[in-house]
């Protein structure tokens, strides 16, 4: 049977201060970011029953996954970092470190940089800022996670990111064009810094992937809409997509 999935978003970093951090690269968590990674230890439920944890390689998701999952870690399941859950844009802030330098900074820390290639942090190719090299990815992420032979795994990941792992839309797009954003609710995402929710994947979908979130999971964010349909979430998608085109955060796909 595939595993449960506790999807995480990324403690507040640096960068989500301020549009003018953008410019930053691959920035650490604010002082804040590290408070909340401690709420968060403190209120996930499922904390006995994880037997592995999944992060981008980035800075601020390998630090939100050692101070929320420190429990876990203590008693030795893995950290493992996957290359495909970086983040979408290729800004600065959203451009991984050298392998070198991961090497180095996680030295003497639990985290597996075996699936990390040297390649990882040049946003070209398969890690291009393009819908169909994103969308690919994140498929190919399901894949894995899909085909592990652990029971609950937490994978720590971006808020846009998020939106193409789940193909979910939903609240995307509520904060988009506004001046001014709430700093724990960054432009273009409806993932809350440290938000967690929970998957399963859909049973016969092997090409795909696709995972839907379980009814606890919607039930504890008070989520109680009616699910989108097809239709409906191809339309979200392409709405989402087109501005964060126009805003810079991705580039189109070539033809």
């Amino acid at each position: 049977m595939p595993p449960t999935i506790h999807l995480v978003r990324h403690a507040q970093a640096v960068h989500n201060l301020t549009t003018a951090n953008h410019n930053m690269h691959d920035p650490l968590l604010t002082a804040h970011g590290k408070n909340q990674c401690l709420d968060l230890r403190s209120h996930f439920p499922h904390h006995d029953s994880i037997d592995l944890l999944v992060c981008s390689p980035l800075r601020r998701t390998i630090q939100t996954t050692l101070l929320s999952f420190e429990a876990e870690i203590s008693r030795n399941v893995r950290v493992i970092a996957l290359p495909e859950l970086q983040e979408t844009s290729a800004l600065p802030c959203d451009t991984g470190s050298s392998l070198t330098i991961l090497k180095e900074e996680v030295k003497d820390k639990p985290v597996d940089l075996c699936l990390v290639t040297d390649d990882w942090d040049s946003k070209k190719g398969k890690w291009a800022p393009e819908q169909e090299a994103i969308e690919a990815r994140c498929r190919e992420a399901r894949k894995w996670l899909k085909a592990r032979d652990e029971k609950e795994i937490v994978a720590v990941t971006h808020g846009g990111l998020l939106h193409y792992l789940t193909e979910d839309w939903t609240g995307s797009v509520k904060l988009q064009g506004k001046a001014k954003l709430p700093t724990s609710h960054p432009e273009g995402t409806g993932w809350e810094n440290t938000e967690f929710r929970s998957y399963h994947f859909v049973d016969g979908d092997d090409e795909n992937a696709s995972m839907e979130e379980t009814s606890e999971s919607r039930q504890r964010r008070g989520d109680n809409n009616k699910p989108l349909t097809k239709a409906e979430k191809t339309q979200l998608r392409e709405t989402v997509t087109k501005k964060w085109q126009t805003q810079g955060y991705e580039k189109a796909s070539k033809v």
